[in-house]
């Protein structure tokens, strides 16, 4: 489980009672879809014909721009995640990451979903001697992409949830 069992009101949508502005749910949900996006390659390697986690990352920036409704975004989000049931190592963790980037629609706090995924995918995908190097430079390539509205958010967010996130976050 990747979510905290009480939930951070800076990831809660001002309308429903959190802090969280419509723009920089935005700016999560674009920034967890560049992150899925980055390691997408992994599982269309092993599954080149299945275009459900292509299709979660394109239903997150859609959504976005307000082409999508966030129900259709959830749902997509889940395809993808159904995607990766058969699947083992970076190709199953790049579709969670997919899936995760769509259903920051519905729960902001899934963008560390799709980072930490991500950074798994890339982990699985490595020699066993060079997988947390090769963490931590995605990891670092994550953080170089965080939208300046954000980062502390996010910063932040990897700090309080590291341990939930398999740790991923210490880069």
């Amino acid at each position: 489980m990747i979510l905290p069992p009480v939930r951070d009101p800076r990831f809660v949508t001002i309308r429903r009672g959190g802090t969280l502005t419509d723009p920089d749910h935005h700016l999560l949900a674009l920034w967890a879809a560049e992150c899925a996006e980055h390691v997408l390659a992994l599982f269309e390697s092993a599954r080149p014909d299945d275009p459900r986690p292509r299709a979660a990352i394109g239903a997150a920036r859609a959504w976005v721009r307000g082409e999508l409704p966030m129900m259709a975004t959830r749902a997509l989000g889940g395809h993808a995640m159904g995607a990766a049931r058969d699947l083992r190592g970076a190709p199953r963790h790049a579709a969670y990451a997919a899936g995760q980037a769509a259903v920051v629609a519905h729960v902001a706090a899934h963008e560390l979903g799709a980072a930490a995924y991500a950074i798994r995918a890339v982990r699985a995908a490595s020699a066993p001697a060079e997988s947390e190097a090769a963490g931590r430079a995605e990891c670092r390539w994550q953080r170089d992409r965080l939208p300046a509205g954000i980062r502390e958010l996010v910063l932040d967010d990897q700090r309080l949830r590291n341990d939930l996130c398999w740790s991923v976050f210490d880069c």
